[in-house]
């Protein structure tokens, strides 16, 4: 079959097990994953947090589908299961934290796991390759993928926020990717892709509202933080490799800035909040739909700036990456002055 109709047909697939997995986990599970409001959880009622293991289902669904109908390259099976490996333990370490909730696992339980999910990566070839020194390659990776693996989860502060952003990077990284030879990150990006638009309705709904839970939040970013190390950003300027940090510039963007905000009124910045970036926005008159139609538009923004800058000389993207900055610093200068209560 031609290749793009493959890449087509595996978001098609992931999209259709997601959205149809989510009435029988609702049913069947609804009960025992709850989200309830408190601290910063304002929502009206407790609402299933089985978002994550309808995303898991059908990540997989369609993976196991294009594998049992194609010749994959060499190398392309190994990667895949590296990432669907390490994803898997991600996944059961969220979904414990969920079945745990309100007080969730602990801090250094939860980092550990997610280092023994980066160290799988590592094991099945899928690293940072920046260095010739395999430690500081391997630390990197670890940073990387617990940095992002988190900065998802903290993302995680409102109805779309995380999923439109998953969706956004998903998009962009198969965008990125697809004339190249990176098979394994095409296919799980549309994969990732379709799962997110099976889930997205879901979060937005008022009859039906359903959440991503740790289980589902910490997976994409798992997901999305192995497939940006699984492709070439360099071929036409030697400064492409920077690409990922503007594929995931607003997850990156919002962890920081809330990270910096608590460490400033001298909190420890791994506890709860409310100076995320999108609660400020709300804090000044925004309603959920207008932030979250403002981050997503960030985010594509974001990623047509990682797509030139893979595209254009290293002088035109040293000024790509100029913008940026300067545009984040801008708008981390503008929500720092918004006074938040707590």
């Amino acid at each position: 079959m031609d290749t793009l109709y493959l890449y087509l047909l595996s978001a098609l697939i992931s999209c259709a097990v997601t959205a149809g997995a989510l009435p029988f986990l609702r049913k069947y599970l609804g009960a025992r994953l709850l989200d309830v409001p408190c601290g910063l959880k304002k929502h009206a009622a407790a609402v299933p947090v089985v978002g994550g293991c309808a995303v898991m289902l059908g990540l997989c669904a369609s993976l196991v589908f294009i594998r049992l109908t194609t010749a994959f390259p060499s190398g392309t099976l190994r990667s895949l299961r590296g990432i669907l490996l390490g994803g898997l333990i991600i996944f059961a370490l969220g979904l414990w934290d969920d079945f745990k909730k309100p007080k969730g696992i602990s801090v250094p339980l939860r980092l550990i796991g997610q280092a023994l999910a980066a160290l799988i990566l590592i094991l099945y070839g899928i690293h940072i390759s920046l260095f010739d020194c395999p430690v500081l390659s391997y630390s990197l990776t670890f940073l990387w993928v617990i940095g992002i693996t988190n900065a998802f989860n903290l993302l995680d502060i409102s109805d779309g926020l995380c999923v439109s952003q998953a969706a956004v990077c998903s998009l962009g990284l198969c965008v990125i990717a697809l004339p190249s030879e990176f098979i394994y990150v095409n296919f799980c990006a549309c994969a990732l892709l379709g799962a997110c638009a099976g889930f997205w309705p879901y979060n937005h709904s008022n009859r039906v509202k359903t959440f991503l839970g740790d289980s589902g939040s910490t997976l994409l970013g798992f997901i999305i933080a192995a497939l940006c190390m699984g492709t070439g950003y360099s071929e036409h300027s030697n400064l492409g490799f920077l690409a990922p940090l503007l594929i995931l510039a607003i997850p990156l963007f919002d962890t920081a800035f809330v990270c910096l905000m608590r460490i400033s009124k001298g909190k420890n910045p791994l506890c709860g909040s409310n100076d995320h970036a999108a609660l400020r926005l709300m804090k000044v008159g925004l309603s959920k739909n207008e932030t979250l139609l403002l981050f997503t538009g960030a985010g594509v923004f974001a990623n047509i700036f990682a797509f030139a800058v893979t595209k254009i000389s290293a002088v035109a993207a040293s000024a790509v990456y100029f913008v940026a900055a300067l545009l984040l610093g801008v708008s981390a200068l503008f929500l720092s002055r918004i006074r938040m209560k707590g």
